[in-house]
């Protein structure tokens, strides 16, 4: 099976997990729908492409970083309680926003090594030549996260049984269903990471994001794969796809 290999260097980076707001924290390594967002834009797809992606990786260290907040309620202006004042020529009317100071959690000196394999393999050329020439920068995170490319190479994935233990060279995420027989030797941490969403209409006119999740194990670089066990190669890195 063909693969496109991508090598990326990002500076200072938060791949922020949903449910963190005061202090926006960070995953180890970015989750596949933020993956998949990369590629779709850098090939300027219009509709959501099937791919399987393998993601891993590492960084140096993590610090704080202050970021500017808006607070936004929809409630009319009043002198006093809010610092910032919307004037809406639809309605006539001015809203009040609330500005304030928040933390965010980045990731410095991250390395990734991502697997992309479209679902259509006639896609693999066209990608590969998008994430080399891309419309405009490429960024994984937040928007100003740029990406800093060091390789993009098509790869050959192939099945093959360990014949002597096998260390990681990053940190991965790998499907928690992927090994059932604790062949990887380590403690890692379990996510739930969002990979695509379909749109569900609550109401007329209202609609939600429902996203289809991965259960993965963030494992840690230097786990020991036991010799015996069937994985997925591309000459120089095990690979785990979702």
């Amino acid at each position: 099976m063909k693969a496109i290999r991508v090598k990326l260097y990002q500076n200072l980076v938060n791949y922020r997990r949903p449910t963190s707001f005061q202090l926006k924290e960070t995953f180890p390594l970015p989750p596949y729908s933020t993956v998949i967002g990369m590629v779709h834009a850098a090939c300027s797809f219009q509709q959501y492409q099937p791919m399987q992606v393998g993601i891993q990786g590492k960084y140096h260290s993590k610090v704080n970083d202050l970021w500017t907040r808006y607070e936004f309620a929809g409630t009319t202006y009043e002198k006093g309680r809010h610092t910032v004042k919307l004037h809406s020529s639809k309605d006539n009317r001015s809203y009040g926003a609330t500005r304030g100071v928040a933390t965010a959690e980045l990731l410095v000196d991250v390395e990734l090594v991502l697997h992309i394999v479209p679902e259509e393999e006639a896609l693999v050329n066209f990608i590969e030549r998008s994430l080399k020439e891309p419309p405009e920068y490429l960024s994984l995170g937040r928007r100003e996260d740029h990406a800093q490319v060091e390789e993009v190479k098509i790869v050959e994935l192939e099945e093959e049984e360990l014949t002597d233990d096998k260390y990681l060279a990053y940190d991965a995420y790998v499907p928690v269903d992927m090994f059932v027989n604790d062949e990887i030797s380590t403690t890692a941490t379990m996510y739930h990471l969002n990979k695509v969403y379909q749109k569900v209409e609550l109401r007329k006119g209202v609609e939600t994001r429902q996203w289809e999740k991965i259960r993965v194990n963030h494992v840690a670089h230097g786990s020991q794969i036991d010799n015996g066990t069937e994985v997925l190669h591309d000459g120089d890195y095990v690979v785990f796809l979702a």
